[in-house]
């Protein structure tokens, strides 16, 4: 038993982008040029499902 289960992987790549992508959308809703200092958190919601949770602070530049 072992090694990667490659379709999780893929999965889970799929749901960290879609993480980026939401939390970039909502720092340009704000008005923020750029987020910085991004953090991922995975999850187990339940067997076989887990969510991916980007965190970053939106800043603007002067």
């Amino acid at each position: 038993m072992g090694g990667e289960l490659g379709a999780y992987t893929e999965m889970m790549n799929a749901a960290r982008e879609l993480a980026t992508q939401r939390m970039e959308a909502e720092a340009a809703s704000l008005g923020a040029d750029a987020v910085v200092n991004v953090r991922y958190t995975t999850s187990a919601v339940m067997q076989g499902a887990a969510e991916v949770m980007a965190y970053g602070t939106a800043v603007k530049f002067k």
